[in-house]
């Protein structure tokens, strides 16, 4: 299929969207709630410097508050994480440079599996979506084994970096997420086996749209793993599912976008949501994104936590990480699909 970015370089005074594209033909309109905007609304906000702080006192609050995050919101950002900007910067360059290659340059790197190592494409599953998504994309396993495309030059090595440093800020963020729990720090890093937990880099390209009303970026759904990490290139287009209603999320400068996924609301018995969200499109910037996912070894089973089911029976059946992901990637996307087919109660 060809991608979003050939699309427009064939077809450079494009001023409607091919009919694969028009989600309104599959009843998802991009304008299909209202939009949370009233300016006491606030995403919460996550100092990563006090969640490692010495002081127990500035500590406890900052779980607190993590706790609150996860339960109520399912997303929060994360600031003072200590990543250099410069390098999240970067990083982004990089990204804006692989997507700028020759069409025949990105296609060395086209996967056929959800579960190979590097994959260039288009839409989210092109063999099975029923509407095509304005979006190019580029996932990468970088942990636990590093792979990662050869072109542009440098890429890789700024990517390697930047990966390692988001783990250290994952580990942190589950620190606080297990004792907010009420169990060990290390429990959910070790009993996930995150320290072989696999780690993707999801880089996605949104081009300018001529008719941003009727297609979809991404549409909604939750992530697969354990916590996502997301930074931007200045251009919005996130935006969150918060009570039933659609939220705009406007990043702070220098600030990670996490959001919580499957694997933590299985694994909290629940009690945490992994949030639902979508990306939106424009007509007039392009946007860059760079997720990165983090989430259990793929061996791994994951089920409700037994410290949380003391009071209230299982809400989900335990499955292995790896059958997850390729059931999540073999189906259209749509909202919490997958974990409804883990659900117990």
């Amino acid at each position: 299929m060809t991608s979003i970015k050939s699309l427009l370089a064939e077809s450079p005074y494009l001023t409607s969207i091919p009919a694969s594209y028009i989600f309104r033909n599959n009843n998802i309109d991009p304008n299909d709630s209202a939009l949370l905007t009233e300016p006491e609304l606030k995403i919460p906000i996550i100092d990563f410097s006090l969640l490692t702080s010495g002081d127990p006192n500035q500590r406890s609050k900052v779980i607190s508050e993590l706790g609150e995050a996860c339960e109520n919101w399912g997303f929060f950002m994360v600031i003072n994480h200590s990543v250099p900007e410069r390098l999240i910067d970067a990083v982004i360059d990089g990204c804006k440079g692989f997507f700028d290659l020759a069409e025949e340059e990105k296609l060395e790197f086209k996967g056929k599996h959800v579960l190979d190592p590097i994959r260039y494409g288009t839409s989210f599953n092109a063999s099975v979506d029923k509407v095509f998504y304005w979006r190019d994309f580029l996932k990468v396993f970088v942990h636990p084994q590093f792979h990662f495309p050869n072109k542009p030059s440098g890429f890789s090595e700024l990517a390697l970096e930047f990966c390692k440093k988001i783990r250290q800020v994952v580990k942190g963020i589950l620190g606080g997420i297990s004792e907010g729990l009420g169990l060990e720090r290390d429990y959910i890093y070790k009993s996930l086996n995150l320290e072989s937990g696999l780690q993707v880099f999801a880089a996605n390209l949104y081009p300018p749209c001529p008719q941003p009303e009727l297609a979809m970026g991404m549409p909604p759904h939750s992530d697969h793993g354990v916590l996502t990490l997301l930074i931007q290139n200045g251009i919005c287009g996130l935006q969150i599912q918060h009570n039933g209603k659609w939220v705009n999320v406007n990043a702070i400068p220098n600030s990670f976008l996490v959001n919580t996924c499957d694997q933590l609301e299985i694994f909290s018995n629940g009690k945490y949501k992994s949030v639902v969200h979508r990306a939106v499109v424009n007509n007039n910037a392009t946007r860059i994104s760079l997720a990165i996912a983090n989430g259990p070894s793929l061996d791994t089973v994951v089920s409700p936590a037994s410290e949380l089911v003391e009071n209230r029976p299982p809400a989900y059946i335990g499955l292995k990480y790896k059958e997850y992901l390729e059931l999540q990637q073999s189906r259209n996307l749509n909202g919490k699909c997958m974990l409804d087919c883990v659900r117990l109660l």
